[in-house]
């Protein structure tokens, strides 16, 4: 039997990270993962996946994804169920992650910046960009062109081809 699970999503709130009672860690998440097409109005739905993750992972999860990350999640689905204060079986329908992967940086990520980070971050990018520049005109390359690549003049004669 197959069950497999891939997903790509925005965390909707914190990691809710816990311990069991013999230490284990586990956080619970959501996932807001777009649907891949559009409803009758034009609108694109979501759908709003609970996700559990274990041990070293949940920790690391919990201290480096925050609300609105965008995550790579693979794990599998399962279920299971218990009985509630008014005495009704409930089911519940989960992933169980085996593991996640940041799918941004966290400079793309600005729900996750403080004014005060943003300025340290864009002064820092600033000197970065200046001095990569520099250093570019110096060796005779462009500056990053429009998709983040260097160019290179190069003049037809000069290939062997």
């Amino acid at each position: 039997m197959i069950n497999n699970v891939v997903l790509v999503g925005r965390l909707t709130k914190e990691p809710d990270l816990r311990y069991t009672s013999n230490g284990t860690a586990a956080a619970s998440f959501t996932l807001a993962v777009n649907r891949s097409f559009k409803n009758a109005s034009g609108d694109r739905e979501a759908d709003f996946i609970n996700c559990v993750i274990w041990r070293k992972s949940a920790e690391t999860l919990a201290n480096y994804a925050h609300k609105g990350t965008l995550l790579g999640v693979t794990g599998r689905i399962q279920t299971r169920n218990y009985e509630n204060q008014q005495g009704q079986r409930v089911y519940v329908t989960e992933v169980i992650a085996d593991s996640f992967q940041l799918l941004e940086s966290k400079n793309n990520n600005s729900s996750q910046n403080t004014s005060v980070g943003n300025q340290q971050n864009n002064q820092s990018n600033n000197y970065t960009s200046n001095n990569q520049n520099a250093a570019q005109t110096n060796l005779g390359v462009n500056p990053i062109n429009d998709f983040g690549a260097t160019t290179i003049d190069i003049n037809d004669d000069d290939l062997p081809f």
